[in-house]
């Protein structure tokens, strides 16, 4: 089945308000499991190695505010 974003739209549009909340609430929870799989692999491929050692850096260096 292939569907087209402006159908989906259209699709959410009509939902009633309680569809809607419940859809909202999935759709946050898929959302966030695919952010968790990209930062995930962005950690394990090293993409995240510089911003880390930069932030390293800074502690080190006393460039850092208490929360």
């Amino acid at each position: 089945m292939s569907a087209t974003v402006e159908a989906i739209e259209t699709l959410i549009q009509k939902l009633p308000a309680s569809d809607l909340a419940e859809f909202r609430r999935w759709f946050t929870e898929f959302d966030s499991s695919k952010w968790d799989v990209q930062i995930e692999d962005d950690a394990a491929f090293g993409k995240l190695d510089a911003l880390a050692n930069e932030a390293l850096a800074e502690y080190r260096g006393g460039k850092v505010r208490e929360l």
